[in-house]
């Protein structure tokens, strides 16, 4: 069984059982065509969607589709995450890790925070020149710049800690 999140207000809790689907604890009548690789037709309880799948990102649990023309970004748990949330183990289950460190050797470039600043997930920290390539390293998580171990005009090895996040 898996819980389905559409957004803050719609949650449904869905099964397949005996080739029909349980949504919400009652039985649908479903049928799914698969169009291509990445595009299915869905009918269910005689209602018709059209869903591609853009992306799906299984750490996160999140899915990013496109359901009648509309984008929508699902996330979905197992019944075993609703558990080990409902203890409190799903955040003791994760690693936190607040040093961002230098995928592969190259040049600072540009430092693009300061110490202290706050930033958001997917925030660009610096730009990175390796192998004639430009690279904008992204933060992981939210939180702020700690520290910075690095200048601009330097050269980083791999795995070299560039910045400490709170």
């Amino acid at each position: 069984m898996y819980t389905i999140k559409l957004n803050d207000s719609l949650s449904v809790k869905v099964h397949q059982k005996n080739g029909k689907w349980e949504v919400n604890g009652l039985t649908q009548q479903t049928d799914i065509v698969k169009i291509s690789e990445h595009r299915f037709h869905v009918l269910l309880n005689n209602r018709s969607f059209e869903i591609e799948l853009l992306s799906k990102d299984y750490s996160n649990k999140q899915l990013d589709l496109v359901i009648n023309g509309k984008r929508k970004k699902i996330v979905f748990e197992s019944e075993m995450d609703a558990l080990l949330k409902s203890m409190g183990l799903d955040k003791a289950m994760t690693v936190k890790n607040n040093d961002v460190k230098a995928p592969m050797p190259g040049l600072v470039l540009k430092i693009l925070v300061n110490e202290g600043q706050e930033v958001k997930k997917g925030d660009g920290l610096l730009v990175l020149e390796a192998m004639k390539m430009e690279n904008i390293l992204k933060s992981h998580t939210d939180g702020s710049i700690k520290k910075i171990h690095i200048a601009e005009k330097t050269a980083v090895e791999k795995n070299q800690i560039l910045f400490e996040l709170n």
